[in-house]
């Protein structure tokens, strides 16, 4: 109904600037006809027509206007349909007429240029109340192509309301599949386009539904192979520790082709859980009652877990403790070339850091000193090398001659290999050579909480770093229950050399706190009367 002709454009504007609705065209006919509705009530049919005209608008469009109304009208009332008590909303309003439109959407890209359907660009007509504000989405009654292909009748839309009402015909995308421990499901992020427009990017969503098959692969693979499952069985811990005992395995071996890979792995629970499992409440309803029939139909043992047997890795060869000064250590085995502690470490509480000496940890443990020995006699200059080949067997011959613990490995290199040969090896001879990591003890200093204070392979540097620290700590210990104030009579018994600590589970002497203690007493006992003297 709106006229603008061309003589009188600025006027036409200007007349209708109440009519506009910078959000969308639709609101701006709404305002329109509220506009004419309110007029109707109150002029006569000449005066209503001078109204429309004062705003450039024609008065039979607007009379065939208030004709379809009614027309309209009657039609929903024949269908039972009653009017809102309320004005409807915008979402309503736009929701409803988007539903025909789904096909003239756009996304705004550079500028003032639109990006609709399949691809084209469009631009919103100039005339159009939004035509200033230009919003993100957009939907037009029509698309009219003259010099450009423009939008007319517009209004701001959002994606969400086009995904819901276009669900038949929109396109999905599922990307990066992964499993979400904590939620106990395999995630993924959707994609929801509709004519070539993304209406939704990277939405979280549950993937088990979408895809159940790949779904219970990750679950299987990520879940239980890697161990990251919640569950309430007991089978995971028991698997956990198998595994953890055949690493401790290949870490003392320095091999990896003991345990069985991930294939593997995946391959025993495959054959066990049924299809439609791929989450951790799935599995759990299905555990539970699997588990009546058959209780450790979970459980892994020890040959599924082996390619091949680790016969040769023996208690004797790589023990779980290293006996030095009385004490046992605790060992730590890894086996990652580069680390700076790969191979074996001795885990060593600081209250016992300043009661070790290095000769003992030279000789590392039985099942790598055969190696080591090797490498020192290939480390020497070729002009005494040479005196020592095959180096395996003459490391193996001097092991079979020397006690360890007895001095270092080098003193006891230079001393058989001497006797053998002749061949008098220089005490300095091993002084620049830098043997790999893993042939070298390495040493892990914990506090009474088990926390690392440090680590690395020179003990004597350590005990320079928390020597202080470690008197102190072993001092504090030693006095406890051993002290007592105002003797007067020696009614304690005898007092031992040592006392026995421990620290950490590590057996401890010590020595300096009590001899003191025995001469304070006999400090006191001096002063004290004849008889108790």
């Amino acid at each position: 109904p709106r006229e603008r002709p061309l003589e009188a454009q600025q006027a036409a504007d200007q007349a209708q600037a109440a009519f506009r609705d910078e959000k969308s065209d639709f609101l701006g006919y709404l305002k329109l006809w509220q506009a004419y509705r309110e007029q109707a009530q109150r002029l006569s049919r000449r005066k209503l027509a001078d109204w429309c005209r004062e705003h450039f608008l024609s008065p039979s469009r607007m009379r065939e206007w208030v004709d379809i109304h009614g027309q309209l009208k009657e039609l929903v009332g024949a269908l039972d349909l009653r009017p809102n008590d309320q004005p409807a909303e915008y979402p309503q309003i736009h929701r409803a007429l988007l539903s025909g439109f789904l096909s003239n959407i756009a996304l705004r890209g550079e500028g003032s240029e639109y990006t609709g359907a399949r691809g084209i660009k469009l631009h919103i007509f100039p005339g159009s109340g939004v035509f200033k504000a230009r919003p993100k989405w957009i939907m037009a009654a029509e698309l009219v192509e003259t010099a450009r292909l423009y939008a007319r009748d517009v209004a701001e839309v959002r994606p969400e309301w086009v995904e819901a009402l276009a669900g038949h015909l929109v396109s999905r995308s599922y990307l990066e599949p992964h499993w979400q421990a904590r939620a106990g499901q395999v995630g993924a992020y959707e994609n929801v386009s509709l004519y070539g427009l993304l209406l939704v990017a990277r939405r979280r969503v549950n993937f088990g539904p979408v895809d159940p098959v790949l779904a219970r692969e990750i679950f299987i693979r990520d879940g239980l192979v890697r161990q990251t499952i919640r569950t309430r069985g007991g089978f995971l811990q028991h698997n956990r520790r198998l595994i953890e005992e055949i690493e401790g395995l290949e870490a003392k071996t320095r091999r990896r082709d003991v345990l069985v890979d991930e294939e593997a792995l995946y391959a025993f629970y495959d054959r066990r859980i049924p299809e439609g499992v791929y989450s951790t409440a799935s599995f759990e309803r299905w555990r539970e009652k699997a588990e009546r029939k058959q209780p450790r139909l979970l459980y892994m043992s020890r040959g599924e877990l082996m390619q091949r047997a680790a016969d040769e890795v023996t208690a004797e060869d790589f023990p779980a403790r290293f006996e030095v000064a009385g004490m046992a250590l605790p060992l730590e085995y890894h086996f990652e070339p580069g680390h700076p502690l790969d191979g074996v470490t001795a885990v060593v509480p600081l209250a016992a850091l300043n009661q070790l000496e290095p000769a003992p940890f030279d000789w590392l443990v039985p099942g790598l000193r055969q190696e080591k020995a090797a490498a020192l006699i290939r480390a020497l200059p070729k002009a005494l090398r040479r005196h020592f080949v095959p180096a395996p067997d003459f490391a193996q011959a001097v092991l079979q001659a020397a006690t360890p613990g007895e001095g270092s490995l080098q003193e006891a290199l230079r001393r058989e290999l001497k006797r053998m040969t002749g061949v008098e090896i220089p005490i300095d001879a091993w002084d620049s050579v830098e043997l790999p990591a893993h042939l070298t003890m390495h040493f892990r200093v914990i506090d009474e909480r088990g926390r690392t204070l440090a680590s690395g392979s020179d003990l004597a540097a350590l005990q320079r770093d928390l020597g202080d620290r470690a008197a102190e700590q072993l001092g504090q210990a030693s006095t406890g229950g051993w002290e007592r104030a105002d003797v007067r009579r020696w009614d304690f018994g005898e007092l031992p050399e040592t006392v026995e600590l421990k620290v950490r589970g590590v057996a401890i002497r010590a020595y300096p706190a009590l001899v003191d203690a025995r001469d304070h007493v006999q400090l006191k006992l001096l002063d004290a009367p004849a008889e108790a003297q």
